[in-house]
């Protein structure tokens, strides 16, 4: 049981958000293409526009020459909306933890699973579907406490499982 929970749970890293995340930390874990979710990991789940903040991130990350694609779990027109205005890759409608949207990012990415990492808020849906997949992750805190109905679920077996974690002392973050 201990196998497989971190087996498919542990993320290879964790940081409060998003923005801690930069293109030197990438580079020196030898990352050069980020899939990062986009529901309370980038932007509340009900925030449908990109904002400032993101805007800057993923420039910043672009002009180091880190790849940068959305993989969500949300419907194609709010991935859409939320990229419009960008010259972003996306992959909506991911089903995630399922591999099948991961193996397409890497394609769309052009890259090996070695090159690239996932961000996201969720361990049963991000770091599941990474681990699956055979690349490394990173979790975040989501940005807001809040989640939608389907994500409450999941939410209450994250903390077990992040509980365990940090009790064998695999990863200590216990205000997850």
């Amino acid at each position: 049981m201990k196998t497989v929970l971190k087996d498919y749970f542990l993320p290879s890293d964790y940081v409060n958000r998003f923005t801690d995340i930069t293109s030197d930390y990438l580079k020196s874990h030898d990352k050069t293409a980020v899939m990062i979710d986009l529901d309370n990991t980038l932007v509340a789940f009900d925030d449908p526009d990109i904002n400032d903040e993101v805007i800057e991130w993923i420039e910043t990350l672009q002009e180091d020459g880190i790849q940068v694609l959305i993989l969500s779990n949300g419907r194609k027109n709010r991935v859409e909306r939320f990229c419009k205005d960008s010259d972003l890759k996306y992959i909506h409608t991911a089903r995630k933890p399922a591999m099948r949207g991961f193996h397409k990012g890497i394609t769309e990415l052009g890259v090996k699973k070695k090159a690239v990492v996932m961000i996201g808020d969720q361990v049963m849906t991000d770091v599941l579907g990474a681990n699956r997949t055979g690349i490394d992750s990173i979790l975040v805190l989501p940005v807001k406490e809040k989640d939608a109905f389907v994500t409450k679920f999941n939410r209450r077996m994250e903390r077990r499982i992040m509980k365990w974690i940090a009790d064998e002392d695999l990863l200590n973050w216990r205000n997850y």
